[in-house]
């Protein structure tokens, strides 16, 4: 087995916003004794040893790093968040609603050379085989439930207390969500970092306020839930083009999936959207450096973040600056359409399309595909065009909804630097991503 890959803390959330919290400590210079001290009181996981046991092989010295966002309504010992806080203030729903579901799960890849950091979204509906959990196809965000619920029966009988009993059940949910992303990518997880809701709102709440970008007006009401209706709506209204959001607004942003062409889909590259705005916002505030700030802000994130017990925030010094240097591209995972199974309505995949999708993306050979002959023989392998012959355009699953809007950047106002105007997405090899690249550095206008 490789020697253990060492990355750094990075924080998930909806859409992750503290990920530079961490970057901007990498690139500080601080000293080892500043760092141990930002470092304790951190809940760390030692779910990663068991998601290593069957892990794909690394095929560089690169690291994979998994952002999760954690739709729970409950704190670190299972109780339930304030009722006025989250349906009051943040209209997200009672604590029954959401579940464990990971509503947010985007792969950091970045290369041994230091170079740009590619960022995977992964739908949440996507229906896969799960591992570690009960071994059934499912949608991929219901991995970490599933295994969760089984871990909880196991243990009742055990007499753990209510906290312990909260902790090894989610460290159950964690190893079953590293090991499905790492089977269905078909990559190793080096490191992982999990928020919920109330962490992703402390996150947002030290950093507000912060700018984004819409194509068009969004009204996104609130509908009140009963016996026949789902509910669902943040309450957000904002105009079209850059919006100044607090920790509530903010929240509201990367939720929203009513009232979007394409849904969930339209949610994640909001998400994406988010993480470039705020880590433009704090570079441009002169966060970085500042060891008063940085300490303060770390201090909000560690409260509610859980990360993998293998982080070392010293070895990342060197690559930190590619994520606060906008040196990053996000990317959204195809899919192929849409299925109803079992009363669910499903993302329907291509498990070997993702997996080449991945490969390329992360500069790795990709395999040939056999070809069936006439008589249903294998024949000589050929690589696929869309994975071999790198054009200057991209391309959309034909079967999937698609936004019509491209992402351009926005200028904020008066910033020490403007960031670059034009499509966010750079020319990329002709993969069937699902939309456009959102690409950081700036302040993208997604739908």
């Amino acid at each position: 087995m490789a020697e253990p890959r060492t990355g750094p803390l990075t924080v998930a959330g909806r859409v992750l916003a503290g990920t530079l919290s961490v970057a901007v400590l990498g690139a500080s210079g601080l000293v080892w004794y500043e760092y141990r001290q930002l470092d304790s009181g951190m809940v760390k996981s030692g779910a990663l040893a068991e998601a290593r046991k069957n892990a794909p092989p690394h095929l560089d010295q690169s690291v994979n790093l998994l952002l999760i966002g954690l739709d729970s309504r409950k704190d670190m010992d299972g109780n339930d968040l304030p009722k006025e806080f989250v349906e009051e203030e943040l209209h997200a729903g009672s604590s029954e609603i959401g579940g464990y579901n990971t509503n947010a799960l985007i792969v950091l890849h970045i290369p041994a050379n230091g170079g740009k950091v590619t960022a995977l979204s992964v739908p949440r509906d996507d229906y896969v085989q799960t591992v570690g959990a009960d071994g059934k196809m499912h949608k991929i965000k219901e991995a970490y439930g599933i295994a969760k619920g089984a871990a909880e029966q196991k243990l009742s009988g055990k007499g753990l207390s209510k906290p312990e009993l909260e902790r090894q059940s989610r460290e159950a949910g964690r190893a079953a969500t590293l090991q499905t992303v790492q089977s269905f990518l078909d990559i190793p997880i080096d490191h992982f970092a999990e928020v919920n809701l109330i962490g992703f709102y402390d996150i947002a709440k030290a950093v507000e306020p912060i700018q984004v970008c819409l194509n068009n007006p969004v009204d996104d009401p609130i509908v009140a839930r009963t016996a026949t209706h789902e509910g669902g709506g943040t309450g957000l209204r904002l105009p079209a083009g850059v919006s100044s959001l607090d920790a509530r607004q903010a929240l509201s942003f990367v939720r929203q999936r009513h009232h979007l062409k394409n849904g969930d889909l339209d949610r994640t590259h909001r998400q994406q959207a988010f993480i470039s705005s705020v880590v433009y916002k704090l570079k441009q505030d002169g966060v970085v450096g500042d060891l008063g700030r940085l300490q303060r802000l770390f201090d909000a994130v560690k409260k509610d973040v859980v990360i993998d017990d293998r982080w070392n925030v010293l070895d990342f010094a060197q690559q930190a600056p590619n994520l606060t240097g906008g040196n990053v591209e996000f990317n959204t995972l195809p899919i192929t359409g849409f299925k109803n199974i079992g009363g669910q309505e499903v993302n329907t995949v291509d498990p070997g399309q993702i997996k080449r999708i991945v490969k390329q993306l992360f500069g790795h050979e990709v395999p040939p595909e056999p070809v069936p002959s006439d008589s249903g023989e294998q024949v000589a392998p050929v690589v696929p065009a869309a994975f071999a012959v790198p054009v200057a355009t991209r391309t959309t699953t034909p079967a999937a909804p698609r936004s019509t809007h491209y992402p351009r950047t926005a200028s904020p106002s008066a910033p020490p630097e403007a960031p670059s105007t034009g499509p966010t997405a750079e020319p990329t090899p002709d993969l069937p991503m699902q939309g456009p690249a959102v690409k950081a550095g700036g302040i993208p206008c997604v739908d």
